[in-house]
């Protein structure tokens, strides 16, 4: 990599990584925040569900935006949205401030990711591209990390506001990085076409129409998956291993290590192999890959499977970054980017409330098979996308 390249890296993985800070703070306040505002869980339960929303509302206006008037300025737009929003959450007084002020962190959160990737794709060559969003979007399981360092620290002594206080001081880090980026040159060619960030370009046609579609549904199960098995597998570990919260958070752990191990290894596969037979693999183990909780017997083969089970199902998260600013041209990068990412989100988000339905009236065993077989819906739908199959095709013949 050269200079540049690595400053154009290291600001969009520290943005990443603060954003998903940022929206983690929410797990780890919950608890406290219902005890504060005297709310029942259902209301606790809609800050999630409007934050999506928000970040759905976000994806849509700042990838047309970053398309329009450039990926640098529209993403440190987006830093100083959710980092002021969170600064707000100090002055929340009653559930409908939190409501809003979450609200507007989900814009701000949500028209990050296509200015990124969009960034990213547009420094960096095609052949390096898997690597280069892969280790970008490492940065957001180092956000949840440093969630959930600052949480143990911050809310025992100080409580739960001043959580969302401490959170914004580390975007200053982020705006002094960015000073010295700059508008890619594609870009610079692309801005001026009329064209430029048209939303109905994602649906220009069937064939595109089903790629758009194809590609969220894809990344409404990645983000079910991960959803699913972060909110809901320590409670599972807690109640079939007997272990302690302790022994569940190292399980936690565990599961980010094999995560951000598969996010390195994934960006390496998809550049050498090409994004079919990637994603084609990872899926597939994905799916496998989920039995082995049910065979977890002791702390050792939980550590074991909660490696391998992360390494697979989020493996692939840094790769749809490259896949969707490859199969769609600079004028609609950044909102193809948004649009398919944020609408994963809002729909993959409902995921855990699923799972909770599955264990409330079934087993673990139903749970498993739900998400083995929606990992499997994933490659099917994948190996019918007719820009793979093109993207596929061509480097067979290079």
């Amino acid at each position: 990599m050269s200079k540049y390249q690595r400053k154009v890296l290291v600001s969009t993985s520290a943005g990443i990584a603060l954003e998903n800070m940022d929206i983690m703070f929410l797990s780890f306040s919950l608890s406290t925040m219902i005890t504060t505002f005297g709310i029942t869980g259902t209301q606790a339960g809609f800050i999630s569900t409007i934050t999506n929303i928000g970040m759905l509302v976000g994806g849509i206006i700042f990838g047309i935006l970053a398309d329009k008037f450039g990926r640098v300025k529209v993403f440190s737009q987006t830093v100083i949205i959710f980092s002021i929003a969170s600064l707000l959450m100090f002055f929340a007084s009653n559930i409908y401030l939190v409501y809003l002020f979450r609200f507007i962190a989900g814009i701000g959160a949500g028209g990050e990711y296509g200015a990124c990737m969009s960034l990213i794709s547009e420094t960096f060559s095609k052949k390096h591209l898997g690597r280069a969003t892969s280790t970008a979007a490492i940065g957001a399981q180092v956000g949840a990390i440093l969630a959930a360092i600052l949480a143990s620290l911050i809310i025992p002594l100080l409580g739960w506001k001043m959580l969302y206080v401490i959170g914004v001081i580390p975007v200053l880090l982020v705006l002094d990085i960015r000073k010295g980026l700059k508008e890619p040159e594609s870009f610079a060619e692309s801005h001026k076409d009329k064209s430029a960030g048209k939303f109905s370009l994602l649906f220009a046609d069937k064939a595109t129409a089903w790629q758009t579609v194809g590609l969220s549904l894809m990344v409404t199960v990645q983000i079910a998956g991960y959803f699913g098995l972060m909110n809901w597998l320590p409670s599972i570990m807690q109640k079939q291993l007997h272990l302690s919260v302790s022994g569940s958070s190292l399980w936690m752990i565990s599961t980010i290590l094999g995560m951000c191990l598969g996010m390195m290894t994934f960006g390496t596969v998809m550049d050498k192999l090409g994004p079919r037979l990637a994603y084609g693999i990872f899926l597939i183990c994905s799916s496998a890959s989920v039995f082995l909780i049910v065979f977890a017997h002791d702390k050792w083969t939980l550590l074991a499977a909660a490696v391998i089970v992360g390494y697979f199902i989020n493996g692939m998260y840094g790769g749809y970054g490259a896949i969707i600013s490859s199969l769609y041209p600079t004028t609609i990068r950044a909102t193809a980017n948004n649009f398919i990412m944020n609408v994963g989100r809002a729909i993959g988000g409902f995921s855990s409330v699923v799972i909770g339905f599955l264990m409330d009236h079934y087993s673990l065993m139903t749970v498993i098979i739900f998400l083995a077989v929606i990992y499997l819906i994933s490659l099917t739908v994948m190996l019918t996308l007719p820009g793979l199959k093109m993207m596929h095709l061509q480097e067979k013949t290079a």
